[in-house]
């Protein structure tokens, strides 16, 4: 199936470590996907999850090569780091291998709109002052994802499809919708003083892009649940991709295409 090209491409929580990362999605969607710049936008890699105990299968190695490849071929990597894996953050402006890290990026798009790239962490006041409350946060968060698991199995065995109940109780309750309310006002407020024409962040797990008082605010989502990346397309418009559903849209188109031109040989055949 031939890659489908962007101008550019965010991606942020992979969470690579945790047991619940969606990784072979990622890695289809990275193998099916080019690009003239590829953001990393934090906890690419969960080294929280790592430290209380090693878990590293044999794909998060090919999303890792397969990242380098990119670079190698010309991709512009840019690697700005989360608080997840907040251990880069100390080797901000360093390339490495064709990547670059950054504490913050600017992204210029097509179009000539001016985008400040970061992860957001940064404006959560409870990991910013409460680092142990974000620590158990996430182990909570860890055992809601393992009830997303489960709940799911059930649905399939079912007969049905998957649905995010993690999400789906994100969404419902208040002080949840409050708080990426908050998150979202002030990473916008940041952007309008840094001059910026709009944000891409991450952090929260909650892909979105909306306008805040002119402000352009897009978060790329997460590959723990939602399997979601930001895009610019060509003209420098930006949308998300929810690769869950696109990439069995591509699939089935590809499927057709084929199907069309076996029945066409067959006719000529005749």
């Amino acid at each position: 199936m031939k890659p489908v090209t962007y101008r550019s491409i965010w991606i942020s929580d992979a969470h690579l470590g945790l047991k619940a990362s969606r990784t072979e999605y990622l890695y289809d969607f990275l193998s099916h996907t080019e690009s003239e710049y590829l953001y990393l936008v934090g906890d690419i890699i969960d080294i929280w999850k790592i430290k209380r105990g090693w878990y590293w299968p044999e794909i998060n190695n090919r999303i890792v090569r397969l990242v380098f490849e990119k670079a190698s071929r010309g991709t512009h990597v840019i690697y700005v780091p989360g608080n997840h894996d907040e251990f880069f953050r100390d080797y901000n402006d360093l390339y490495f291998s064709g990547i670059q890290i950054k504490l913050r990026a600017e992204h210029v798009t097509e179009d000539g709109k001016r985008l400040l790239i970061l992860h957001g962490d940064e404006f959560d006041a409870i990991t910013l002052n409460n680092k142990w409350i974000a620590k158990l946060g996430s182990e909570a968060y860890d055992l809601l994802i393992i009830m997303n698991h489960w709940f799911n199995w059930v649905r399939r065995k079912l007969g049905f499809g998957y649905w995010s109940l993690s999400k789906h109780i994100k969404n419902k309750v208040k002080e949840a919708v409050n708080y990426i309310s908050n998150f979202e006002e002030a990473v916008t407020h940041a952007a309008r003083q840094h001059n910026a024409d709009g944000v891409v962040c991450g952090h929260i797990h909650h892909a979105v892009i909306t306008d805040y008082d002119g402000i352009n605010y897009a978060n790329c989502g997460d590959w723990v649940e939602s399997c979601t990346a930001l895009a610019e397309e060509e003209d420098g418009k930006l949308r998300l991709i929810h690769w869950l559903e696109e990439s069995a849209d591509l699939i089935d188109g590809v499927q057709q295409h084929e199907d069309r031109n076996r029945d066409r040989c067959m006719v000529t055949a005749n």
